[in-house]
């Protein structure tokens, strides 16, 4: 069995830009941008190429992050791409930019939406940078209209948030049980040396803090935490310029752009841990 079968889901970031400012974003991909990819994303025709490639080598799920993937313009040409090709379809976004005509246009290709809520306190999202250029930011009520629009066309939906110094004692119970995500994801705030060495010492939390959070929540059934040491080389990756790449040792390390050497070659450049993808829920029934 050829290694990239040995975890299904691939996350592509294939967009370096982003509307909100997040303090500690550990997928800012400044350093791609400085050094090999000024524009921040490859062109379109090479997207596609990338997707292409990712689905002839037996993944099964990919994810579209950013950045916000939602400001690339042919972000529906990749999800149409994958769909056509036999892949579960997701995105990540921060919702701003997610409209109606968006849902309704990409309902048969796209699968799932993950949308990222960290807070629902407008003024914790200013002081994290989770806001509209770090200064307009969403509360309760404007997610839960995001909500209520990603429902009413019957996408999978799943929430991502990230626990910090400002929310980890935040109880965001009720916001979950109206929500009703399939899935959702409590991640540890992560240091990434390159990414957010300069915005998140001031957020960064104890395990115990952490487990505050997670106790806070523990009647929520469809919790998934992840903790620094779980979410470490669980994920499969792939940058902006289009290169496999992991934190296993809490820095970006890449392979060779996988439309330059192929992507057996490129995946074989990174660590991945099988065991731990397994171990933090990471396998689940996400076809449609």
């Amino acid at each position: 069995m050829p290694k990239t079968n040995k975890i299904p889901s691939i996350n592509f970031h294939l967009w370096e830009p982003c509307n909100m400012r997040c303090k500690f974003c550990f997928a800012t991909f400044q350093d791609v941008k400085k050094t090999i990819l000024p524009k921040g994303h490859l062109p379109e025709k090479e997207a596609i190429e990338v997707v292409k490639q990712i689905a002839a080598s037996g993944f099964e799920k990919i994810t579209f992050a950013g950045g916000e993937p939602l400001l690339c313009p042919w972000l529906p040409m990749l999800i149409k791409t994958a769909k056509n090709l036999g892949l579960t379809t997701m995105i990540v976004t921060n919702g701003t930019k997610l409209t109606d005509s968006f849902l309704k246009e990409n309902s048969m290709y796209l699968d799932w939406i993950a949308l990222s809520v960290d807070s629902l306190n407008k003024e914790n999202n200013v002081r994290t940078g989770r806001a509209i250029v770090g200064k307009k930011a969403f509360g309760n009520y404007d997610y839960l209209k995001i909500i209520d629009l990603i429902h009413s066309y019957d996408y999978g939906l799943k929430i991502n948030t990230v626990v910090n110094k400002i929310n980890f004692q935040e109880d965001m119970t009720a916001f979950i049980k109206y929500a009703k995500p399939k899935r959702w994801k409590v991640l540890q705030v992560l240091p990434i040396t390159g990414q957010n060495d300069f915005g998140v010492e001031e957020f960064v939390i104890t395990k115990s803090e952490f487990n505050k959070f997670i106790e806070l929540h523990n009647k929520i059934s469809v919790m998934i935490p992840e903790s620094n040491n779980e979410i470490k080389e669980s994920y499969v990756m792939v940058d902006p310029a289009g290169r496999f790449f992991d934190n296993s040792k809490g820095v970006h390390n890449y392979s060779k752009p996988i439309l330059e050497v192929g992507i057996e070659k490129a995946f074989t450049q990174v660590n991945y841990d099988y065991n731990k993808f397994l171990k933090r829920k990471g396998l689940y029934n996400w076809i449609k």
